[in-house]
């Protein structure tokens, strides 16, 4: 690190659990995005001003006026433009030495597992079901750490699926992708604007610790919280023995 870095990044530094190791281990990584809208926006801000060294953002999307409610990222400016174009600038404007490709497409799941292998951790910030299913089906597949959150209306959960840890679930162990959740859309159901803030904090919070080696992850927890009154609640997800992408069998 030069001495700018030094003093940039100085507040990691200072903490013992980070350190100069640590932070340099952020320098050195890279942080694959799926999705630049609600939960992306904070997910790539903290990222970014953390000193994530490459964060690749993957979103089909244009910015629109109604994101801006809660989509963090983009403003009145950048309106009409792609999503992930909107949160590159942003990162920029705070942090220009971070390193962002900006994707503007809908990976399917062959995309999906390029992506996937060059990156160090995956954070899921999308919205539906089959894309959630796909990102982890390639994060098992090649052994990366995924963080996945959700938030609709005043519900929200998070939490990290890592396939390096045997005991550890995969998404598909808590969610199983042949019995879908009803699709649900802010555009119809409403989501609540600081809820988006809150998961995708935690996000980047748990993609950092991953990064830098500090702590322990939410792999095998399941948060969820009601924001209409602050609750949090915790799960235990054991990890599902005839799980059909972690298992010992897994479909093709």
């Amino acid at each position: 690190m030069d001495d700018n870095q030094l003093l940039r990044y100085s507040r990691h530094i200072l903490l013992d659990e980070v350190g100069i190791e640590g932070q340099q281990r952020l320098l050195a990584s890279h942080a694959l995005v799926i999705g630049a809208g609600g939960l992306g926006s904070p997910v790539a801000l903290y990222l970014g001003t953390a000193g994530v060294g490459r964060i690749t953002l993957v979103d089909h999307d244009t910015v629109d006026l109604t994101n801006l409610q809660r989509q963090i990222a983009h403003d009145l400016s950048r309106v009409g433009r792609p999503k992930v174009e909107s949160a590159a600038q942003a990162i920029h404007a705070i942090n220009p030495d971070v390193q962002v490709v900006a994707l503007q497409e809908r990976a399917d799941a062959v995309r999906l597992a390029e992506l996937v292998a060059s990156a160090d951790v995956v954070l899921d910030c999308t919205d539906n079901f089959a894309t959630r299913q796909a990102l982890n089906a390639a994060c098992v597949r090649h052994r990366k750490p995924l963080v996945s959150g959700a938030a609709i209306r005043f519900d929200a959960q998070v939490s990290v699926f890592d396939s390096r840890n045997p005991e550890a679930p995969c998404y598909a162990c808590v969610f199983p992708p042949d019995h879908p959740a009803e699709e649900t859309n802010c555009a119809t159901m409403g989501v609540w604007a600081p809820l988006v803030g809150i998961i995708g904090s935690l996000q980047a919070a748990e993609a950092l610790k991953l990064l830098a080696g500090v702590g322990t992850s939410l792999a095998g927890r399941l948060q969820m919280l009601d924001a209409r009154d602050m609750t949090w609640t915790e799960i235990r997800a054991p990890r599902d023995p005839e799980c059909p992408v972690c298992g010992p069998h897994p479909a093709r």
